[in-house]
């Protein structure tokens, strides 16, 4: 096992998983991207929002979910699924899911999909929480749903819990498991997500499933088998045989990792650090052979390192007309000519003031993409900022 701090893609293409370092990408790698552009399709991991909670560990978790989905919609592909591996609340109340929703409808993904966590259940056995989000689901809300060739299956494992235990499948899920899988073939690419770990990462602060190993079994003949959760908080992965194991960071508070504390729970740490131990998962499947390597991407933006750049506005031309930033990169528009003019990005992402004769505007930018822009009063002049 390893601990990983930074990002991944994981890509699907004829059925085959693979995953990309998301840093080389967000560099502009060249096989990175040429890895994801091969990709059939993608999704991403989001987990432990805690939204409700308040204490000094992270006193606004709307705010640092709102700078995952932000990180989320500066792919340069939108994700076709979103999985949200539990504890969307911190207390199970219907304003706490309430603002994850208007938070998650802003996000540029495709179909959601969630498991519950135990922060999700806690005042009726999950009751309101499948009201929600486990329409169409089985016994206390697992299911399955096939994508593009790939078998997903989201697993319930934080109800039945016993004093002392860690998670709990169950036999009624447990049985419906080993038929879903029964007419699969091995062939056949397999998702599994849940709250709490499927395998033992820490038994002592209950960081496992008492019954994972069982549910485990049943997908020992398949070829391919990524296996993802929450509820720890620190990522964490490893890999046994055809089977990956991947912990996601999240999206609100550090938790210390295993055995480096009295127990776990909220990790007070400086507030310029907090971004770099909050993070998402992005997974790409591509035509490439070999072990998964899952990294997560933090929430925290990387400095500009003296990449900051000026486009001078002259003539009712923008010079240089095309721009190439790496990610975190400030451009400044100096606008030299007689006439104002203005700089707006097409999708509306910035927008200058009207700059006058040596007036100035800048924008820093934090995601990767192409921004084509234009000004609004003369609609002919354009340009654009390639951000790798």
């Amino acid at each position: 096992m390893a601990w990983a701090g930074t990002g991944a893609l994981y890509t699907v293409s004829g059925g085959v998983l693979s995953s990309i370092d998301l840093n080389s990408l967000l560099r502009g790698g060249t096989a990175a991207k040429e890895t994801v552009d091969a990709a059939s399709f993608s999704f991403v991991q989001i987990s432990d929002s805690h939204i409700g909670f308040g204490k000094d560990a992270n006193k606004n978790v709307l705010g640092t979910l709102q700078e995952a989905v932000a990180k989320i919609n500066g792919l340069p592909a939108s994700p076709e699924l979103m999985l949200h591996t539990g504890d969307l609340s911190h207390l199970s109340k219907d304003d706490e899911f309430d603002a994850l929703d208007q938070i998650l409808t802003t996000a540029r993904a495709g179909n959601r999909f969630f498991v519950p966590g135990e922060h999700d259940v806690l005042v009726d056995n999950g009751k309101n929480y499948r009201a929600r989000y486990g329409k169409g689901t089985v016994g206390d809300g697992w299911y399955s749903f096939n994508h593009r060739g790939v078998h997903f299956i989201g697993l319930v494992n934080v109800l039945n819990l016993k004093a002392g235990g860690m998670g709990n499948l169950g036999e009624e899920q447990l049985a419906w498991l080993e038929k879903n899988v029964r007419g699969l073939s091995s062939s056949t690419p397999i998702v599994v997500f849940a709250h709490v770990p499927l395998w033992e990462v820490y038994p002592e602060w209950g960081w496992g499933t008492d019954d994972g190993a069982r549910a485990l079994a049943l997908l020992k003949r398949f070829g391919s088998v990524t296996v993802l959760n929450g509820h720890i908080h620190p990522s964490l992965q490893k890999v046994e045989g055809n089977v990956t194991f991947h912990t996601a960071m999240s999206t609100a508070f550090p938790q210390p990792k295993p055995g480096q504390a009295k127990g776990p729970g909220p990790m007070v740490v400086p507030a310029g650090e907090l971004r770099n131990v909050l993070g998402i998962t992005t997974v790409n499947f591509a035509p490439r052979p070999g072990q998964i390597a899952v990294v997560d991407s933090t929430l925290a933006v990387q400095p500009s390192q003296g990449s900051d750049k000026e486009v001078v506005i002259d003539n009712f031309t923008f010079a240089p007309a095309a721009l190439s930033v790496p990610r975190g990169a400030r451009v400044t528009w100096l606008n030299s000519d007689d006439m104002a003019h203005t700089v707006v990005e097409e999708h509306g992402r910035f927008k200058s003031p009207p700059l006058d004769t040596e007036d100035k505007y800048a924008f820093r930018f934090d995601q990767p993409g192409t921004y084509s822009y234009f000004c609004s009063i003369h609609p002919r002049m354009q340009g654009k900022v390639i951000v790798s």
